[in-house]
């Protein structure tokens, strides 16, 4: 009996856990993409030097490429959170 119900305290701890995980990544992709569009304002509102749009466009790869990664990364987590198999990730 007490095994489970350390089990099923375990599971609960793990999903609040990864609640907060996916609130957290949510809140960091939609800055990201908020960056995306000031980049994306900057480059077409002024005249820039081909350095200076090289840099933009870098700046923007760079951004497209971690959002993408922290969609993926929300993705897992809340595909754990809806098949019931939440778990706490251990850092070392």
């Amino acid at each position: 009996m007490r095994q489970s119900q350390a089990e099923t305290r375990r599971q609960n701890v793990a999903k609040r856990s990864m609640t907060k995980e996916a609130k957290q990544l949510s809140g960091l992709i939609a800055g990201l993409r908020k960056s995306l569009e000031g980049i994306q304002k900057e480059r077409t509102s002024t005249k820039l030097s081909g350095a200076e749009m090289g840099m933009l466009d870098e700046r923007r790869n760079n951004l497209l490429l971690t959002i993408a990664a922290l969609d993926d990364r929300l993705s897992a987590v809340q595909g754990l959170i809806d098949l019931g198999r939440p778990h706490v990730i251990r850092v070392h």
